[in-house]
């Protein structure tokens, strides 16, 4: 896993195609308001984009628009990505194409 010395994940900016994403946490306690261990709580295939590259280009040249912008929430793979850790915060950065899908709400 990447560790980057930036102050803040702010600094860093995707290049090309590239989402920079954090996966969202899974809920560590019940409606109920029980308590799950770390061991029985499932890692979430969803991610929050923080930033997005200005997008690939085509081979005309012409730049390809990215899927998603900053604020939306995508499902990504179980593996893959880039790991990035800055602090003790960890997020991904995946290809525009490896998103599998824009969750609406």
């Amino acid at each position: 896993m990447s560790t980057i010395a930036a102050k803040s994940i702010k600094a860093l900016a995707p290049l090309l195609d590239r989402v920079l994403v954090q996966r969202i946490k899974a809920e560590t306690k019940t409606a109920g308001g029980i308590f799950l261990p770390e061991s029985a709580v499932k890692e979430l295939n969803e991610a929050k984009v923080l930033a997005v590259g200005p997008g690939a280009f085509d081979r005309d040249g012409k730049r390809i628009a990215p899927s998603v912008q900053p604020g939306d929430k995508v499902l990504i793979p179980q593996f893959g990505g880039s790991p990035i850790k800055v602090g003790e915060d960890e997020y991904s950065l995946f290809r525009d194409h490896e998103l599998l899908a824009k969750i609406n709400e």
